[in-house]
C-alpha cells in the first residue's frame, strides 16, 4: 500500500544553491532525498511547497514524498533522518500522514514569508546570515505608508527577477505588515503565491522609502510602471524566511 507522507522541515539558506535541485552546487532537497533514501532504504523523491533561492531560510517549509510501507515510528524516523543530516544546517521538525491526492505544492493556499532587517550601526553576531544590516536609520512610519500600496492584486512585473519563469506576473498579497521590535524591523508577506525575488525587491523599495531616498507613493509609481529598472535593488536572501505554509 502506497503511502503520502508531508514533511515539515527547517533550514538556513547559506550554502546551498537553494531548494530546488541544480547541477551547479549543493541544494537542500538532493541533501534531504539522500538522508531520506538512506533512512527508508528506497530512492526517495520529494515535492517541495516552494523553491526557496540561494541563500534564502525556512522555518516551515514543507515537502511530501510517497513510500511504500508504513512508517511505524514517528520520533524513531525524525531522530535517524536528521542523524544523516547533522552536518548540515538542516532539521526535519515533522512528520504527517496524508491523503495520496495532497501535493506539498499543489495543495498549498497561501504562503507567508518574514523579512527582518537588523537597523543599527554595529556589525551582526549573533544575527549573522540571518538578518539585514542595514546601519542607516530607518524611518518605520514612512514604511507604514507605503505598505499599502502592494496590498491586494497587482501585475508584480516590476519586482520579478530576469529569470523567473512564472507565466503570469499578477499576484495577490493577502496580508502585508510591518513592526519594529528593538533594533529589528521584521515584515510579514502572505500571498497564495510569488514570483521570484518578489518579497526581497519588496523590502528593497521600503527600505528607500524608510530611508528618505523614496516618498512612499514611490512604491505605487514602480507597480504601475511594470518595469524592472524602476524597482529597488533587492533585499539580500539572508533576511529572508519562508515561515508558514498555509493549507
Amino acid at each position: 500500500m502506497i503511502n503520502n507522507y508531508k514533511i515539515t522541515i527547517e533550514y538556513l539558506g547559506k550554502g546551498f544553491v537553494g531548494w530546488q535541485i541544480q547541477k551547479n552546487g549543493k541544494s537542500i532537497q538532493a541533501i534531504i532525498e539522500t538522508a531520506l533514501s538512506k533512512v527508508l532504504k528506497n530512492k526517495i523523491k520529494i515535492n517541495g511547497s516552494g523553491r526557496t533561492d540561494t541563500g534564502v531560510n525556512a522555518e516551515a517549509q514543507c515537502a511530501n514524498f510517497l513510500y511504500k510501507r508504513k512508517i511505524q515510528n514517528k520520533f524513531k524516523f525524525l531522530s535517524s533522518v536528521n542523524h544523516f543530516l547533522n552536518k548540515f544546517p538542516i532539521s526535519i521538525t515533522n512528520l504527517e500522514v496524508k491523503k495520496l491526492n495532497f501535493h506539498a505544492r499543489h495543495s498549498a493556499k497561501k504562503r507567508l514569508y518574514e523579512y527582518i532587517i537588523s537597523n543599527r550601526e554595529s556589525k551582526l553576531a549573533i544575527d549573522k546570515d540571518r538578518a539585514w544590516l542595514v546601519k542607516k536609520k530607518l524611518e518605520v512610519k514612512r514604511i507604514k505608508k507605503a505598505i499599502k500600496y502592494f496590498k491586494g492584486t497587482h501585475d508584480f512585473s516590476a519586482f520579478r527577477s530576469s529569470s523567473c519563469s512564472a507565466k503570469n506576473p499578477i499576484r495577490k498579497i493577502s496580508m502585508i505588515s510591518v513592526k519594529k521590535k528593538k533594533d529589528k524591523i521584521i515584515f510579514l508577506i502572505e500571498s497564495k503565491s510569488f514570483l521570484q525575488k518578489q518579497v526581497r525587491s519588496m523590502v528593497g523599495c521600503l527600505k528607500y522609502v524608510g530611508e528618505s531616498k523614496w516618498k512612499p507613493e514611490r512604491v505605487k509609481e514602480v507597480i504601475d510602471s511594470k518595469k524592472r529598472e524602476n524597482c529597488a535593488p533587492p533585499a539580500p536572501p539572508e533576511g529572508l524566511y519562508l515561515k508558514k505554509i498555509f493549507y
